[in-house]
């Protein structure tokens, strides 16, 4: 069974600007979650984008479950750093909208909608409009949004960094306990070390100008991961050597 994701010395400019990503070459197995830090403008968006097919190689290639990007639309999902949801739509017909897209017929929608929902913990919001609600909540809209879609592979742009440390880190929890039901494979976009220590079972630290994987970090915690993990020695531990190698980084900059 090949990687459910794989870069073969892929670049990246656009037009005829600096090149964003320069010879960048992994594999993602299924059921990896894969968290993307660094420098801003090293990077780590445009691989979510070079994933989902939002853009166009420079060079090398892309594979995603054994497909080129555009043929393999339907296998993912995407949660962007806003959650984009249309104010004059209920919770519930914002959950839908990607199904309606794929004109899925309506009882399925708002079956699937509902599961995704209750997925969240927003079963009692479904009838709220997206001002109802909470910056958290509206967040996990976006999430049940695109777990409607029931994906192979969750792509997901820094969706809590707009948020507080307390809710984000409850989200991070929820996150992984809904992955413990579904084993997508995610590409976790984030500036914070503690986030991606949470979360991930491996860590990509890129530099940039222009971008390159500069280190993988294998994360050897066990899921499930609670507060009790990030009280741990080895999560603190993991902590400081992936912020002593974003301070590397960074340095190299300048």
């Amino acid at each position: 069974m090949p990687p459910i994701v794989e870069f073969k010395q892929v670049e990246k400019r656009y037009g005829e600007g600096p090149v964003i990503l320069d010879r960048i070459s992994f594999t993602a197995e299924r059921g990896d979650f894969i968290a993307l830090i660094g420098p801003s403008g090293c990077g780590k968006s445009t691989i979510l984008k070079l994933i989902s097919g939002l853009s166009p190689l420079s060079g090398g290639s892309v594979a995603v479950d054994g497909m080129e990007p555009d043929n393999a639309l339907e296998e993912l999902a995407f949660v962007f750093q806003e959650p984009t949801l249309l104010p004059w739509l209920t919770v519930q017909k914002n959950v839908e909208v990607p199904l309606r897209l794929r004109s899925t017929r309506a009882d399925r929608r708002s079956d699937l909608a509902t599961k995704s929902l209750a997925l969240v913990g927003l079963s009692e919001r479904a009838g709220y409009y997206p001002r109802q609600l909470s910056g958290g909540q509206k967040m996990r809209v976006s999430i049940a949004r695109a777990l409607s879609l029931s994906p192979k592979i969750l792509l997901l742009d820094e969706p809590f960094g707009a948020l507080d440390e307390m809710t984000r880190d409850h989200l991070n929890e929820e996150l992984l306990a809904i992955r413990e039901q579904k084993a997508w494979t995610a590409f976790f976009v984030t500036h914070s070390v503690a986030e991606a220590v949470f979360l991930s079972n491996r860590i990509f630290v890129l530099s940039a100008n222009p971008g390159r994987l500069h280190r993988e970090v294998a994360v050897d915690l066990p899921y499930p991961r609670t507060e009790e993990t990030r009280q741990s020695a080895r999560y603190q531990s993991l902590v400081a050597e992936v912020s002593k190698l974003l301070r590397s980084v960074e340095r190299n900059q300048l």
